[in-house]
């Protein structure tokens, strides 16, 4: 009985190793998010992932090496989730939506991803080693919407005299803007309520704006 439980929270048997890394990784994750990058440690992520620190240690060396795993495997299930919710669409505000819709299915199958993105967007500047040469996660969301913007502008679909680069920045605002709330502040169910109103907002459904009536 000790010798079968040691092997359980000990080094993982080869068999349930995807398995078990997956486990890390989102106990990693979850870590990760509420502690920072610098409080965060390996027993920590060991005692919430239930193995122990050898355990961690057998599929990553070092504290650096799991956060870009997070990163890249979080940025994967959002980011590109969102992408390619998009891409049957044409027109800015459908593939904006689509978009959004998409990051918000995977942030419900995924605990605390969206979390962790907003968070790991202060580690990258506290620690710029951490994102290398560019950080993926905002640049792929600037890459896809100013992809989206271009193509919008290129069909008409922008109003005239607007500056395309300050359309992405504002753009950009509202997506990390939904990903803190989603991460730190809302449920699924208020999330899931800002984000159609998001959506309705874009398409100029949300209200009707009339000129005062004359006195």
């Amino acid at each position: 009985m000790t010798q079968a439980l040691r092997r359980t929270r000990g080094r993982p048997r080869a068999a349930n190793g995807s398995e078990t890394r997956e486990r890390i990784i989102r106990a990693a994750r979850q870590v990760f998010s509420e502690l920072g990058y610098d409080a965060a440690t390996f027993q920590a992520i060991a005692e919430r992932a239930d193995l122990t620190r050898p355990a961690i240690n057998h599929y990553f060396a070092n504290k650096r090496a799991l956060y870009q795993e997070v990163l890249t495997a979080t940025n994967a299930a959002l980011i590109t989730s969102g992408m390619t919710a998009a891409a049957a669409q044409t027109r800015l505000v459908d593939r904006l939506s689509a978009f959004l819709s998409g990051m918000m299915l995977a942030h419900r199958e995924y605990d605390s991803a969206a979390a962790f993105l907003v968070t790991s967007m202060l580690e990258s500047h506290r620690h710029p080693e951490l994102s290398q040469d560019s950080y993926a996660p905002r640049e792929d969301v600037r890459s896809f919407v100013s992809s989206a913007v271009s193509e919008a502008v290129a069909r008409g679909e922008v109003s005239a005299g607007s500056d395309p680069e300050i359309l992405v920045e504002m753009l950009l605002v509202l997506m990390f803007g939904i990903g803190f709330y989603a991460g730190f502040v809302g449920t699924d169910a208020e999330v899931a309520a800002v984000v159609d109103k998001l959506q309705r907002l874009l398409a100029n459904d949300l209200w009707k704006l009339q000129e005062p009536a004359a006195s």
